[in-house]
């Protein structure tokens, strides 16, 4: 075989830099398998695995096994010589007696196949149903990816694992996996609506997988645990623990919320019968974040709103739920709901399809109750300086209905468009009034908007650093110096010889933080020369946000191709690339400009790149501004000098005359 990389990796796949030889050698295998690679001699991918995510189990007689693999050939299985770790290779080809292939070197394959996604094998024995259960994880680990939990069962370690509908773990050619497999948990999000007890956007999970299970032999209780990422948090990830349950059928269905010690106690059919809010999960693999939607259990067993059905109580806290004649098993449990900081009941189960579905009670309420709630709820944020068109929410809790009138719809419309006086105007005001409905129950709430004028085009702010963090233009105070991260503090800023006079010099662990409210509209330029003495991933040069989850970085050495790029974290990810990288210990020029969502990015004059569909970031008048450090990054370790940011964006003439 020859050493080149195969479609679905770039690393070397030549036999000869594995044990095979040695154990050919040793007939402990009975020589090179041809199937093992393709006819120009590249590694078959579609039938055999990638060495990677082990994981050890017990079967019930004391035998230890590993299963590893993901992605290409699928998920193997090997058994361990429990002394001394060591694989034990079935040395030749065949079959289990479930029917599973039997591989002389990477042993039983048992998942997957043909280049479809699955990774993470997990398998556990549980001596209550007398199954091994096998996890595994479906997608791309990525918040883009679709990352999603399954599992499949089987009464041998080896398997053939089903899933609840009968289907096979090892798949067959041409096949797309998302349908095979019980799922656990997608993206998901049990949405805050305006009304609703809380802050922030509401609880749920982007891509959560890679998951283990610890059984508790003893009491037979059961914890899956993985890592996830969140909504609007890009690629932040923590790890998660939610207990496990078995529905009447011997199938694992997963608490609604992350695991916090709550005694369970036994819930009766009156504890049941309320609104709640529901998610169905689907079976799909997809980056959508699955919302919640609003139901109701009634006492006479149907479930209405907006998803209509039947419910049972079956047993002890257990639950038949059938939806367009889908019948899911489950259990109630009492959960904690971190959002709301009480505990609730919540439903957890799954059809024989394998698709799961939750429900999270809420409080038993009146029309004038949650009209209430909505009513002290509802905000627009700080409308004292209105700088871009308000959201204005249409709805709030329990499908509560909000309409809106405005007193001058020249400053700002019914459906929130505002209109900016010209630069040097003053401000204008007006009034919106926001109309609460719920059955027969209504109320009004009014807000005054300010909406301030746009600035004069031209220079907003210039730091040019001799020797101090003056604003040489005169509008802003100075800047501060902060630790490494935005909000911490001990950094030091020293000077030294810059391109045009004395620069800031970084030093790794300190940064500047600038005057809120720099940039107040959705046309801007911000401009700067660097001296990098290091260039690390991530790091920032400027940087400007609204908050955590919105925010624009200028960043030497991104994190595509380590090019120098305007990079923005919002609803989606932006990266605005050079295809270049600003070269340590010399001096560069570079700018970008924003006009209402096209990104120019410049590279001493240079046009490198640009776009369209950029974010709008700067939608209220105190976003934070620094230099050097972001709240998450490696500081800046280098010289910068003569900073500036503009309202409105530079033509290309303007900006090479910054770098003469």
């Amino acid at each position: 075989m020859n050493n080149s990389p195969t479609k679905y990796s770039e690393t070397n796949t030549n036999y000869a830099n594995t044990n095979i030889s040695k154990l050919v050698a040793n007939k402990q295998i009975s020589g090179v398998n041809k199937e093992w690679f393709n006819s120009d001699g590249s590694y078959n991918t579609s039938l055999y695995p990638n060495a990677i995510d082990p994981g050890i189990f017990y079967d019930k007689k004391g035998n230890l096994w590993m299963a590893y693999g993901s992605w290409s050939g699928g998920i193997y299985l090997l058994q361990i010589n429990k002394k001394t770790g060591a694989a034990i290779y079935p040395g030749r080809d065949g079959k289990t007696r479930g029917g599973n292939k039997i591989d002389r070197y990477f042993g039983i394959h048992i998942s997957g196949g043909y280049g479809q996604s699955g990774e993470g094998p997990y398998i556990v024995y549980n001596k209550q149903t007398g199954y091994y259960y096998l996890y595994e994880t479906y997608g791309g680990l990525m918040s883009s990816g679709g990352y999603n939990m399954r599992v499949f069962r089987s009464k041998n370690p080896d398997g053939p694992y089903v899933d609840a509908s009968g289907k096979n773990a090892v798949l067959p050619a041409n096949t797309d996996n998302e349908n095979y497999g019980n799922k656990m948990m997608g993206n998901f999000l049990f949405q805050r609506d305006v009304g609703d007890p809380g802050t922030g956007d509401g609880y749920g999970y982007v891509s959560p997988g890679h998951n283990s299970v610890y059984y508790d032999e003893k009491t037979g209780e059961q914890y899956l645990v993985f890592h996830s990422r969140f909504p609007k948090t890009g690629e932040t990830h923590e790890v998660r623990v939610h207990k496990i349950y078995m529905n009447k059928d011997g199938w694992p269905v997963v608490a609604p919320y992350r695991y916090a010690g709550i005694k369970q106690t036994r819930i009766i059919e009156k504890d049941a019968v309320g609104e709640y809010k529901f998610i169905n999960h689907g079976k799909e693999t997809t980056s959508t974040i699955k919302n919640s939607v609003y139901i109701r259990l009634n006492r006479n067993h149907t479930i209405s709103g907006d998803v209509k059905g039947k419910w049972k109580v079956t047993g002890k806290s257990r639950v038949a739920i059938t939806i367009d004649g889908k019948v899911y098993d489950g259990v109630f449990t009492m959960e904690y709901n971190p959002v709301t900081e009480k505990k609730v009941v919540t439903f957890t189960a799954v059809s024989k399809e394998g698709v799961p579905i939750w429900g999270s009670k809420l409080a038993n309420e009146t029309d004038e109750q949650v009209v209430n709630d909505v009513y002290n709820d509802l905000s627009l944020g700080d409308t004292d300086k209105v700088i871009a068109d308000l959201k204005l929410p249409a709805e709030g809790t329990r499908h509560t209905q909000i309409t809106w009138q405005t007193s001058d719809s020249s400053v700002v419309t019914g459906s929130g468009k505002v209109t900016r006086p010209q630069a040097g105007s003053n401000s204008a005001t007006a009034t919106l009034t926001a109309t609460i409905t719920k059955g027969k129950v209504s109320r009004t709430k009014a807000f005054t908007i300010t909406v301030l004028p746009y600035k004069t085009a031209g220079i907003v702010a210039k730091y040019n650093f001799e020797n101090n963090l003056n604003d040489s233009a005169g509008n802003y105070t100075a800047g501060t110096v902060i630790g490494n991260l935005i909000g911490t503090s001990g950094g030091n800023i020293s000077y030294a010889d810059g391109k045009k006079g004395e620069a800031a010099v970084f030093n790794g662990s300190s940064g500047i933080q600038l005057p809120a409210g720099l940039i107040t509209s959705n046309s801007y330029s911000v401009a700067m020369w660097l001296k990098p003495q290091a260039l690390t991933l991530y790091t920032t040069a400027f940087f400007g946000a609204r908050d955590s989850n919105n925010w624009v970085s200028l960043v030497p050495y991104g994190p595509v191709n380590n090019n120098t790029m305007v990079w923005s974290g919002s609803t989606t990810w932006y990266n605005g690339t050079t295809s270049l990288t600003i070269p340590k210990d010399e001096w560069t020029h570079v700018a970008f400009t924003v006009a209402n969502g096209k990104l120019s990015v410049y590279i001493n004059g240079e046009l490198k790149y640009s776009g369209t569909d950029f974010p709008d970031i700067f939608t209220t008048a105190n976003c934070i501004f620094t230099l050097g450090v972001n709240w998450w990054d490696p500081a800046y370790k280098g010289l910068m000098d003569d900073v500036r940011v503009y309202e409105g964006a530079l033509t290309r003439e303007q900006v090479q005359k910054l770098v003469q």
